[in-house]
């Protein structure tokens, strides 16, 4: 049930003539950033939006209908907590625009960012959905840009999504509501990669899906902590196995889909034997890495197991030079990238890999 009698009257927002794009932001303990974001969307350069702010039953709840205040155009919504999926699904239900733009509450855009995808999506009648380049921010520094660390070709199809030719920043993405609508909008029994799972509907629709690889926006990566890219990884399984139970799928998506679900499964395993590598427990990084070998066989994994079983601390010796190695060519690069792209390079204290065990 809504609840907005702690919050004043105005900041429910009034129904006005019908915008052309609806912007849809998720709140879930938002209050340090939100007013950034929300200030990012006023001084867009297309200003014909309505903001709808959904809080998904937030533990910060005061905190941020405080930093609410200040914002007389927003549409503000209450709910118990249901997950992302269930709060822009709310967002989108009470849109009155022709298109959906999607931001989260700690990402920032640049201020020509809806005009230019509003153009993109008008100038082509069959277009239904545009997302944008834009750069990664831990805190507030930039430390990379976010097409260098996923790839983009067109077409933007069931095989791209699925074959990670394509991969959507959702704060970037810019949608028909009546697309949105067709499709069922957003699986609210998914907590993680829901909005993979939309995209991949959408394209199984036949909705035809573009990009640019102009920067149009700032995102803020998560802590990159080693359960939430395991539960990240786990969601993407249950997002494939989604999507073979509804048999829509070819015969060759299918295989590949299965063969995904296997690398990713084994993928999870290794990273378990390199944290324990890196934790000093050689018994549990021999475990997982015979695991990996049983379902993967290799030689390199064979040769790991013997350096594991033979001379484990001058493995862990190596795999760390290797991680201080991988740390400064990420940073040269995402340096490197961010200054061609006219941004402020790193500052020289900030990590670039979140979590040294992605490498």
């Amino acid at each position: 049930m809504d609840q907005r009698n702690d919050i004043p009257a105005q900041h429910i927002g009034v129904r006005t003539p019908a915008p052309m794009v609806s912007v849809v932001i998720p709140a879930y303990n938002a209050a340090p950033y939100i007013g950034a974001t929300l200030d990012s969307v006023f001084k867009q350069a297309f200003t014909d939006f309505e903001v709808l702010v959904v809080n998904d039953g937030s533990p910060d709840t005061p905190a941020l209908e405080l930093a609410l205040r200040p914002y007389q155009r927003i549409r503000y919504v209450r709910q118990e907590n249901h997950g992302p999926s269930s709060a822009r699904n709310r967002g989108i239900q009470a849109a009155t625009g022709k298109y959906v733009a999607f931001l989260d509450s700690d990402d920032l855009w640049l201020p020509q960012h809806l005009a230019k995808q509003v153009i993109a999506l008008e100038a082509n009648s069959k277009l239904q959905m545009v997302y944008a380049n834009g750069i990664y921010l831990r805190g507030d520094a930039p430390v990379g840009i976010l097409f260098d660390n996923s790839i983009q070709s067109l077409p933007v199809d069931l095989d791209g999504l699925l074959h990670e030719r394509a991969t959507v920043i959702t704060s970037s993405a810019v949608v028909l509501r009546e697309a949105l609508l067709r499709v069922g909008l957003f699986d609210e029994q998914l907590r993680r990669c829901e909005d993979y799972d939309l995209w991949l509907r959408l394209a199984q629709s036949g909705a035809t899906i573009s990009f640019t690889r102009e920067i149009q926006i700032r995102h803020r990566q998560s802590n990159g902590l080693a359960a939430n890219w395991e539960l990240m990884r786990q969601a993407l399984i249950q997002v494939y196995e989604k999507h073979l139970a509804l048999g829509a799928l070819t015969a060759e998506q299918s295989r590949f889909v299965r063969t995904k679900i296997k690398e990713i499964s084994a993928a999870i395993e290794f990273r378990h034997a390199k944290r324990a590598l890196l934790e000093g427990d050689f018994p549990k990084a021999l475990t997982s890495v015979r695991s990996v070998q049983a379902s993967d066989p290799s030689w390199k994994l064979g040769i790991l197991r013997i350096g594991l079983q033979q001379f484990p601390h001058t493995m862990q010796a190596l795999y760390r030079m290797h991680l201080r190695r991988m740390e400064r060519q990420y940073r040269e690069r995402s340096t490197r990238a961010l200054r061609n792209a006219g941004f402020e390079g790193l500052a020289p204290d900030t990590k670039v890999l979140t979590d040294p065990t992605l490498t």
